[in-house]
């Protein structure tokens, strides 16, 4: 799907970050805590140099806030070994004081358009602790050796020093795999990423290519509303995440103690409705075939392929973070993985990270576990419940204004619209659909009748309220 914008003007988001109580400033003793830490170097755990391995990092054009550093590389005899560099914190935060206190409350990183509110003052999340090209940064090195056929056949864990040698960004590395000219560290990552895509399937794994609604800024000081799709290698770098996510699960469900990241299996009722609902826009399910192949054999370009990943999120409902120690959790799957799963690879923008790693780092090697990571555990799923809410609110929240900005001045025009989905009447209350204009990409309630999910209507713009962030359309 091409990528699709449309300019908005000038935006203030400022009455969103009150109405949703985000942290503004750090406090100075958190601050003077991070700036120390930043200036006097990382905590003297051992580390191994592995300063010669050839690192690169891949990320947004812009972000400056490094968790990650890969290698890809053949093995002898076939097979590849995967080299991951997580962003050592633990190095950096001290177990209690002003600023870990200060990093609980915030949970995770929010991005907003005109700037994230990090969770880690920026002097360590892109100074210190980001691992920024042609800098010794610490970290917490990964190296996952798989077959040929991109099955896990041994794990390591350890803390050492990198050196990445590039900050990579997806568009660049997008046109150089097509071109056949990518970097070297990474050139195997359309082929080890498809492996692993193709195994997740197999297992059951559910991925949603929806595109994803983003607001840009411009250089005149406006916004614009995009409507993005991930390139393929964004797609190919989550592999990998992913990948590293299951072996951590695995690593913490063998020793008895850990943070999963879990979401239940949908009902069956739930797999009904969305069979149902291909049946309905003529999308192919053939017998035998699992849910995430038929998701990912979708055109999310089409109206159709777009209303049944609509109705395909319902699967993915229910997550949340589960911590253990002793048996593993009943239910320890997280189902649109197919499989156990935790975050470890991104400590810089959420706080469970650094604990489930430190967890992992113990146990891989043989430790007792920190006092201080185990007796986070049990903490940290309501944390990571709240300050999750939170950052999504704000991203949608961002979203609704933007667009209800962008339509404020065309109330009572008419437009050209996809059915994503329909909401019949019921108990007196009028039915309505959710339905997605063409331009700009808006998604909305429109109220009216004899809606068919996936087929084109027109649809006439009742409000547009920037004040409540509220877009309502009628059925014209």
């Amino acid at each position: 799907m091409p990528i699709r914008r449309v300019l908005a003007p000038r935006i203030d988001f400022s009455a969103l970050r009150r109405d949703l109580d985000l942290p503004g400033e750090y406090p100075a003793a958190a601050a003077a805590q991070a700036h120390q830490a930043a200036t006097g170097g990382p905590a003297p755990y051992d580390r191994e140099d592995l300063t010669d391995l050839a690192f690169v990092t891949i990320d947004p054009p812009s972000s400056m806030d490094l968790d990650q550093a890969m290698l890809l590389q053949r093995r002898p005899g076939g097979g590849y070994r995967v080299w991951y560099a997580i962003a050592d914190v633990a190095a950096f935060v001290p177990a209690s004081g002003p600023l870990s206190d200060e990093v609980w409350h915030r949970g995770e990183t929010v991005y907003l358009p005109d700037g994230k509110i990090p969770l880690h003052p920026t002097e360590l999340s892109e100074g210190a602790a980001s691992l920024l090209p042609d800098q010794e940064r610490p970290a917490v090195v990964w190296t996952i050796d798989l077959d040929s056929g991109g099955a896990t056949v041994a794990v390591a864990v350890r803390r050492a020093r990198v050196r990445s040698r590039a900050k990579l960004n997806y568009p660049a590395v997008q046109a150089d795999v097509a071109a056949g000219r990518a970097a070297e560290p990474i050139a195997l990552l359309p082929e080890i990423g498809a492996l692993l895509a193709e195994r997740g399937l197999a297992r059951g794994a559910i991925n949603l290519p929806i595109p994803a609604q983003e607001v840009e800024p411009v250089p005149d000081g406006g916004w614009r509303l995009a409507l993005i799709a991930p390139a393929p290698v964004e797609n190919h770098n989550a592999q990998i995440s992913l990948l590293t996510g299951v072996s951590a699960a695995a690593i913490m469900m063998t020793g008895g103690i850990g943070l999963l990241r879990t979401m239940p299996p949908a009902p069956p009722q739930a797999f009904d409705r969305l069979r149902a609902s291909a049946r309905s826009l003529g999308i192919a399910w053939p017998d035998g075939t699992s849910p995430g192949r038929v998701i990912d054999s979708v055109d999310a370009s089409d109206p159709r392929g777009a209303a049944f990943l609509d109705h395909a999120a319902e699967l993915m409902r229910g997550a949340g973070y589960t911590a253990f120690d002793g048996p593993p959790p009943a239910q320890p799957e997280q189902a649109a993985v197919g499989a156990p799963y935790a975050h470890v690879t991104a400590p810089l923008r959420r706080l469970a990270d650094r604990y489930a790693t430190e967890v992992c780092l113990a146990l891989a090697n043989g430790a007792e576990v920190p006092a201080w990571a185990r007796t986070a555990l049990p903490k940290l799923p309501p944390v990571m419940a709240e300050t999750g809410q939170r950052a999504n609110a704000a991203t949608r929240g961002a979203i609704d204004l933007t667009e209800a900005v962008l339509l404020a001045d065309r109330i009572g025009e008419t437009f050209d619209a996809a059915v994503l989905d329909i909401e019949a009447k019921a108990n007196g209350r009028p039915g309505h659909a959710v339905v997605a204009i063409d331009e700009p990409a808006v998604q909305a309630k429109c109220h009216g009748d004899g809606f068919e999910l996936g087929t084109r209507v027109r649809v006439r713009l009742e409000v547009a309220d920037p004040a409540t962030r509220r877009v309502l359309f009628q059925r014209a």
